[in-house]
């Protein structure tokens, strides 16, 4: 069976904790021109999609328990689609990893040229699904969502990749505000559970965007809830 080229730009994550199937899968894939980075445990697969925003993510559902939150996660981001592997054939866990947001799922073993057919078929929809733009703006401020880059006004800012996360995680939801066990969830993935650190990491980002940080108007706090950032004055500040 012949399969088509992927376009040289579609990126391909391989969570999986056998990493001779590992090698196997993305040596097979790299022949069809995809890009492929892997991930060895569920951690590293959260710093990696985090850090690279896949198009395609093949998912072991033997990484770990977490593995569903994780998958929610970037099924609720809606710019990466999921083949999920497993070993357990039954329904009720093909079933349960569908809905925790799996666009697809392959029981463990199987062939290569099955697997490659199921990757071809969402690189497939990836062609008519709308795609996540590399630049996000609201007014004055800018992200690059590839280089993982910010500017306000023009002005590039000096983040870290924990702080552009946070960023984002409050750009997305475009004024809406969002409870600090969200953003742990969103810009950390459930790594950490103190919220302590959403609130130290705030007041980072509000030093490097906020005009005067001790009384910020950029993100705003939503008192007994979290924090939101404000796109109005996004809207009404100068942009240089």
């Amino acid at each position: 069976m012949e399969y088509q080229l992927a376009p040289s730009h579609t990126l391909v994550t391989i969570a999986e904790g056998n990493p001779n199937l590992a090698s196997l899968l993305g040596w097979h894939l790299r022949q069809l021109r995809y890009r492929v980075c892997q991930a060895n445990d569920l951690e590293q697969a959260k710093l990696v999609y985090r850090r690279y925003q896949p198009d395609i993510l093949v998912l072991s559902t033997e990484l770990g328990a977490g593995y569903g939150d994780f998958c929610r996660l970037v099924h609720d981001d809606r710019h990466t689609l999921i083949l999920l592997t497993g070993t357990r054939p039954h329904e009720q866990d093909i079933v349960a990893g569908l809905k925790a947001g799996g666009d697809d799922y392959l029981v463990k073993p199987f062939g290569i040229q099955e697997f490659l057919a199921r990757i071809e078929a969402l690189q497939r929809r990836l062609r008519i699904l709308p795609r996540t733009p590399d630049l996000v703006s609201i007014g004055a401020l800018q992200l690059d969502l590839v280089q993982r880059t910010a500017k306000l006004r023009g002005q590039p800012l000096s983040l870290t990749p924990q702080e552009f996360s946070l960023l984002c995680a409050l750009v997305h939801t475009e004024g809406k505000p969002l409870t600090r066990a969200e953003l742990l969830q969103k810009a950390w993935s459930g790594q950490i559970h103190t919220q302590r650190t959403v609130d130290s990491h705030i007041q980072s980002l509000r030093k490097k965007l906020e005009p005067d940080p001790r009384h910020p108007q950029i993100i705003v706090t939503v008192r007994n809830l979290g924090y939101a950032l404000n796109p109005e004055l996004l809207m009404r500040l100068p942009p240089a």
